[in-house]
């Protein structure tokens, strides 16, 4: 009953945005993300897409929404009751909420559709991306087709620690559809202990390249960048809440509260209108979605 007094207050605190914790500058946190990010192979997935692009028409479709299912795979250390990897409930009510709040303006939304508890020391502090033991973890839990988000959460050790996630992208499902989904760090959740990353934006940061999207960093201050052209150029990811920070000589500031930089989790808020024109032509080319 103690705990889940003390994890409904730490929610609280989530919801009103004020810190857990206090941090020293030279112990924080930097938020790491382990999804694809080689210039090289992006610009072949953007070549791809170009290619298969179905677009989505501003005007007409700005309005339009659709309902993502999403199946989390909750991995634990440990068959006893209090496993380190163990999410309640209430947490990932928390989470869902999180992500729904911050997608609303796009008109995407999430339906958790299942949730599942897996007993598995190995997958749950060896799933880092490319190894054995996420592709096996994938492989017999994956839920559903294209249009299903799958997440699964692990701790992140060894030569993984300090990764707090990492996600495919849609155009890779159908060479891959068993690899298909997000793996995020357990303590990413509201209410976890990986302050200043525990407000549940991980997992909207990685649900934007399931979506489609790259870093606000992605290329640096070099066309084409992330690809989206309303998001101002940045040298470098973000760290902090910068909100003044200029890296670039282009138009705008650094866009250092988008959810796709490396800003903390309270310090995000937005994606911007061509990112939701982009993740919805995602959607539609690699998703069978429709709007």
């Amino acid at each position: 009953m103690r705990s889940q007094i003390a994890l409904l207050l730490a929610c609280i605190t989530c919801v009103i945005g004020l810190p857990q914790v206090p941090f020293e500058a030279a112990d924080r946190l930097s938020r790491k993300c382990g999804t694809e990010g080689d210039n090289h192979k992006l610009a072949q997935y953007e070549r791809s897409f170009q290619q298969d692009r179905i677009p989505f028409l501003e005007g007409i479709d700005a309005t339009s929404s659709a309902v993502i299912q999403t199946h989390f795979h909750i991995i634990v250390s440990d068959a006893s009751t209090e496993a380190e990897g163990s999410i309640p409930d209430v947490q990932l009510q928390m989470q869902m909420s999180t992500l729904n709040s911050d997608y609303r303006p796009t008109g995407l939304s999430f339906d958790l559709a299942s949730v599942d508890t897996t007993v598995n020391k190995d997958w749950f502090t060896n799933g880092g991306p490319g190894t054995p033991q996420q592709a096996e973890m994938k492989k017999n839990l994956r839920k559903g087709g294209a249009k299903d988000l799958n997440v699964y959460t692990v701790d992140f050790t060894g030569s993984w620690a300090g990764l707090l996630g990492y996600s495919t992208f849609p155009v890779a499902y159908k060479s891959a559809s068993d690899d298909d989904g997000i793996v995020i760090l357990y303590s990413t959740l509201p209410g976890g202990n990986s302050a200043p990353y525990n407000l549940g934006r991980t997992l909207t940061h990685e649900s934007g390249h399931w979506v489609g999207l790259y870093h606000t960093f992605q290329g640096g201050c070099t066309d084409p960048g992330d690809y989206v052209s309303d998001t101002p150029q940045e040298a470098t990811p973000a760290s902090g809440c910068p909100i003044s920070r200029d890296t670039c000589s282009s138009a705008g500031a650094d866009p250092t509260q988008n959810f796709m930089d490396y800003s903390d989790d309270s310090c995000m808020n937005n994606f911007t209108p061509l990112q939701t024109n982009r993740m919805k032509s995602q959607l539609m080319t690699y998703r069978n979605m429709t709007f």
